[in-house]
């Protein structure tokens, strides 16, 4: 295949989408060598493997991802906003509701759990860092050169056009011939790698480096969440992992796993897809719940109610997050016997989730509630979750579902599970984390004003949405004619649309006037939050801790403010760190070689990037990397500069 084959051309949005990028990639490498920032930025952030510094990467990414993945939502509501509009052709719509989809949930949900969880969980159990901090490393550029690769099917080749869910026959090359589709499984099948190895750090971080004292039970409700959603994601990927390896089979090598000819069976995708596919929806909503238990907790200035009841519904929520995925296809052949168990069990997995509403309200209950833009967005989540949580229970309904299945209701519905259930949370936690990282709050006055645009906005976008679905319009389709009265609440969530925009620049503009102009004089303590992570400075030093802290119950600092035991008790000693490596790097930009060679069939790229990885891993297997040493007098330097500038 030429050069000139690969891009993809044809339409004036597309031509402008390449010329954007070129434009960004020049200024960006203009400004670097410019003011001579190249080797600070491979020092410190490129080969860092410091979990803070990686934390804010993946949140960096997430919120470039939330723009890219609102830019298609945004072209999707102006295609629908009037009748027989002919701004997008259907394929082009094709495309755009399926790169929305993966990008989302993939690439920015996912991304911007994991950079929170990588911020705080080592500092809520005491820790100075993950247990594998190189793995962690190439765990977040392993996500990053798979969200890269995806995205430049946009301009190089051509996007994706078979959903989210790249439901076969409509994902095989019979049907969607070019390479998008191939592009979905490459590079879905890198950055799930990355997601896997998160996974399994975490899971040793949580269960061997707690703080001395934190027992199971004294973990913060935060890290409980985390723990157990890196187990589902240890269960859940792999089935990821080999569904995609078989679609590229399908795609590449021309075997039949999901085609209907030689013994292969649709199906078979959707099942495995859905297998990882509904553990994923909790795998970033179960997070989510941590954070708002964090800040209603906090802001309500009272112990989290059920604390014991929290951690074990977060328990049965995970196991039967595994037993409802075929509600996701009620409609496509079941019996009734099958219909009727996932109807049971996923009428179940609402009964733990009520308890976690419940226990939230009676927290908040004669609490000392502070108004603070974290806590608004978690008050906010309570209504519009449970709205979303009642229409989950209809959909349930295997019968009913036949009406509802494939409408906007459904559309409708996730919106009002995920939005409130992982975006909020996660504006919410970059909120009431973010002196943790630069020492300074977000500006509160444009928090709130980003809030209220975007909550109000949410609701006028996605509302209407409900009753279009009862009035008949199916999902995914990218014109109506006026005579189906489509019209007036399409146009309604249109104009939501823009205010959704409005509200999310609102919130990056915020970024950037704090940055500029907050003050910086008051960083110790900034929300007088009960957890663990509080106890260290603001921003936090390069080893945590300066003395690793003792636990002796549930909120620990919150203790010691009240006059009770200190967490430091020791003498300041030599601290080990691990060194920044710039192998992690390296090997997924390999890796990006690799997939680009698979998406488009160059085996050559594809044989000598392999053997370039296998080096790369024995390379690694041989290096004896002992780390650094930072001495107790840098140590005690520091401890008072931060204790000066906290005061």
């Amino acid at each position: 295949m030429k050069w000139d084959e690969l891009l993809v051309t044809g339409e004036p949005m597309i031509y402008g989408a390449q010329i954007s990028i070129l434009i960004v990639s020049l200024a960006i490498v203009i400004g670097l060598t410019y003011f001579k920032k190249w080797g600070y930025l491979w020092r410190e952030w490129l080969t860092t493997v410091d979990h803070k510094k990686i934390g804010i990467m993946y949140i960096i990414s997430a919120l470039i991802m939330l723009f890219r993945g609102g830019a298609d939502a945004i072209l999707m509501r102006a295609q629908l906003a009037v009748p027989e509009n002919g701004l997008l052709n259907a394929q082009h719509y094709n495309e755009i509701f399926t790169t929305h989809g993966v990008v989302m949930i993939l690439f920015m949900a996912m991304p911007f759990v994991i950079g929170l969880m990588n911020v705080v969980v080592p500092l809520q159990i005491g820790a100075r860092d993950v247990a594998f901090p190189r793995l962690n490393a190439v765990s977040f550029w392993l996500f990053f050169v798979g969200a890269m690769l995806f995205n430049i099917s946009f301009v190089i080749g051509g996007s994706p056009d078979a959903g989210w869910t790249a439901y076969f026959p409509l994902a095989s090359l019979e049907f969607s011939p070019t390479v998008g589709n191939n592009y979905y499984a490459i590079a879905l099948q890198i950055s799930g790698i990355g997601t896997l190895l998160t996974g399994v750090n975490f899971i040793v971080t949580i269960l061997k480096m707690r703080a001395p004292g934190m027992t199971l039970m004294k973990m913060p409700m935060f890290t409980w969440s985390i723990l157990i959603t890196s187990v589902i994601i240890l269960f859940a990927f792999p089935v990821l992992t080999v569904a995609l390896a078989l679609m590229a089979f399908d795609r590449l090598f021309g075997s039949q796993f999901f085609t209907m000819a030689n013994g292969g069976m649709d199906m078979l995708w959707a099942n495995l897809f859905w297998v990882w596919g509904h553990p994923e929806v909790y795998i970033v909503v179960l997070p989510a719940f941590g954070i708002y238990s964090e800040i209603i907790a906090t802001f309500s200035r009272k112990n989290l109610y059920g604390y014991k009841s929290m951690v074990f519904s977060m328990v049965v929520i995970s196991v039967l997050s595994f037993l409802v995925w075929a509600h996701h296809f009620y409609t496509m052949g079941h019996g009734a016997t099958v219909n009727g168990f996932f109807s049971i069990t996923t009428m179940a997995i609402a009964v733990p989730t009520g308890v976690k509403i419940f226990n939230w309200l009676f927290t908040l209950r004669k609490g000392r509630i502070e108004f603070t833009t974290p806590m608004l967005y978690s008050l906010a989540f309570i209504p519009i979750f449970t709205i979303g949580g009642v229409t989950g229970v209809m959909l349930a309904m295997a019968s009913a579902d036949y009406q509802y299945h494939n409408t906007m209701f459904l559309v409708a519905h996730f919106h009002y599970v995920l939005i409130p259930g992982t975006v909020f949370a996660v504006i919410a936690g970059f909120y009431y984390w973010f002196p943790k990282l630069f020492g300074f709050r977000l500006n509160e006055k444009q928090g709130k004003a980003a809030f209220w645009t975007i909550a109000i906005s949410f609701n006028v976008t996605f509302l209407p949405l409900f009753f279009l679905g009862l009035k008949g319009m199916t999902r995914r389709m990218y014109t109506y004619s006026a005579s189906t009265g489509f019209g007036p609440l399409n146009l309604i969530a249109s104009i939501g649309s823009v205010g959704l925009l409005i509200g999310f620049m609102i919130l990056v503009y915020n970024i950037y006037w704090s940055f500029r102009y907050a003050p910086r004089d008051k960083t110790g303590d900034p929300w007088n939050a009960r957890t663990l992570e509080w106890s260290t400075h603001s921003p936090v030093p390069e080893y945590n801790f300066a003395i690793v802290p003792k636990v002796e119950g549930l909120d620990p600092f919150w203790e010691q403010k009240k006059g009770g035991k200190q967490l430091y008790e020791g003498e300041l000693e030599e601290i080990h760190m691990p060194n920044n490596s710039g192998q992690p790097i390296i090997l997924s930009a390999i890796f990006f070689v690799w997939g680009f060679g698979m998406v488009f069939s160059w085996w050559p790229a594809v044989v000598v990037s392999t053997i370039g990885i296998v080096v790369m891993l024995a390379i690694r297997s041989f290096e004896k990397d002992h780390g650094h040493h930072i001495p107790v007098k840098t140590i005690r330097e520091t401890e008072e500069r931060l204790r000066g500038e906290n005061a």
